[in-house]
């Protein structure tokens, strides 16, 4: 990828890189006899979804407005879980979907009886809390005490409600097959009699095995083991493996101010808005050419936001040089997630979206206007 073709500031896809998580998570889920399914809450740009197809047949959901994407633009039907479902929402959920979890039986039994008048066939299962996690940030921890996500052991009915065909679980994040085969346990300890009366298994997402050093032959073992020992379909549902490591943010150095000895590089993007999960999660974003300061850094500089928010900022990076104004800075790793939760928060323009295609060619994909902004608001 050329930055210095790329306009600033831009989330930019690179082909190649996606192609390759692709491949090697397609090489999974053929080996493990499994089903592999696109989370639209992790990668949700749908310019790349005809590569994506060539891959993976399927895609989740959390919503109306997902399960229409997928409808429309991954070509198939989804697989649909949300904490709640809406009465005047649900006929149209259902002509987009062809599984739909549940996350009680109070839901459950509310909708199962239109879910039989769909004019297709729509699978319907429950989401249960496997009551572990080795997730470490409560924010993004499925199975914290209290979750309202899944039913836990003690809430179980005895028996499974009739037309219940599967069981459906996430409580991972970026997480290794290790932390699925604890997970795994656990969920055996306390579902186990249930798992032998469900048609598939959902494992949702969580799964990082695009990440450097991810064992996969565990993983396939893992699931092939599942799979033969309860009889089940398997579903994984990752969100971040599917486009780790395979695109940027690019920026520019608009000002650079001093106060109490901290210089701060203000740039053209902002972190509340363009970056929010590096606040919220937090997580530091590597960048090209910079690295965590020392105290023998010279050149440390903070990286501001273009909001207003006074938190709208993240802690130095050292630079090793002098920063200029006019000059890069490109964020690795900011296609999944980030992209996704982006806002235009204090009216702060969003950044051009692009793919760098296989034929090593920029393609812009949208171009953000006043009226994108205008028309969220009234």
């Amino acid at each position: 990828m050329n930055y210095k073709e790329i306009p600033s500031p831009a989330f930019v896809l690179d082909e190649k890189l996606l192609r390759k998580n692709l491949e090697l998570i397609n090489t999974v889920q053929q080996e493990a006899g499994i089903e592999i399914i696109l989370a639209f809450k992790g990668f949700a740009m749908w310019s790349a979804f005809p590569i994506v197809r060539e891959y993976l047949k399927g895609a989740t959901a959390s919503s109306l407005y997902e399960a229409r994407l997928c409808f429309e633009e991954m070509k198939t039907r989804a697989h649909l879980y949300s904490p709640v479902y809406l009465d005047h929402e649900f006929d149209e959920l259902m002509s987009y979907s062809s599984h739909i979890v549940f996350n009680s039986v109070k839901q459950f039994d509310k909708y199962y009886q239109r879910t039989q008048t769909a004019g297709h066939k729509i699978s319907c299962g429950i989401r249960v809390n496997p009551e572990y996690s080795d997730v470490g940030t409560d924010l993004y921890n499925p199975s914290a005490p209290g979750s309202r996500l899944g039913i836990g052991s003690n809430e179980m009915p005895d028996e499974l409600p009739e037309g219940i065909e599967g069981i459906h679980f996430h409580v991972l994040c970026e997480s290794d097959s290790f932390s699925l085969e604890k997970v795994l346990k656990n969920l055996e300890n306390k579902y186990s009699k249930y798992l032998h009366r469900v048609k598939w298994v959902n494992m949702g997402g969580g799964h990082l095995m695009t990440r450097e050093g991810y064992n996969h032959q565990h993983l396939i073992k893992l699931l092939k083991d599942f799979r033969k020992k309860y009889d089940v379909k398997v579903i994984l549902e990752p969100g971040s493996a599917i486009a780790w490591e395979t695109g940027v943010l690019v920026s520019t150095v608009q000002d650079i101010v001093e106060h109490q000895g901290v210089k701060t590089a203000i740039l053209d993007v902002s972190f509340t808005a363009h970056m929010p999960d590096t606040l919220e999660m937090p997580y530091r974003p590597k960048i090209i050419g910079a690295k965590d300061p020392s105290e023998e850094s010279r050149y440390r500089y903070r990286l501001g936001g273009g909001s207003c928010l006074a938190g709208d900022f993240m802690e130095a990076y050292d630079f090793g040089r002098e920063l200029q104004i006019g000059e890069q800075i490109v964020f690795l790793d900011m296609i999944h997630y980030t992209m996704v939760k982006t806002t235009m928060f204090n009216g702060v323009n969003h950044p051009t979206i692009a793919i760098w295609t296989k034929d090593d060619e920029l393609q812009i994909i949208r171009k953000f206007k006043y009226e994108d902004f205008k028309n969220r608001l009234s």
